[in-house]
């Protein structure tokens, strides 16, 4: 599973951070950057509870094609 930020409905809340670290940090404005867009085994539970809780539903987990 690949994991996906909108960058436009996102409001840099930082959530999707604390929830999920190995995958994202952020940036000096607080917006997320994904460092590792594959999704691994051990992390996709917490994947998918950060794209639940996102509050602008900009967090995204897709299956790669």
């Amino acid at each position: 599973m690949e994991l996906q930020i909108d960058p436009i409905a996102c409001d840099g809340a930082g959530l999707c951070a604390e929830l999920l670290p190995e995958h994202i940090t952020l940036d000096e404005w607080g917006y997320p950057i994904v460092e590792l867009r594959q999704v691994t085994a051990e992390t996709r539970r917490h994947a998918h509870r950060a794209v639940t809780l996102c509050p602008k539903l900009a967090l995204h987990l897709s299956r790669q094609a």
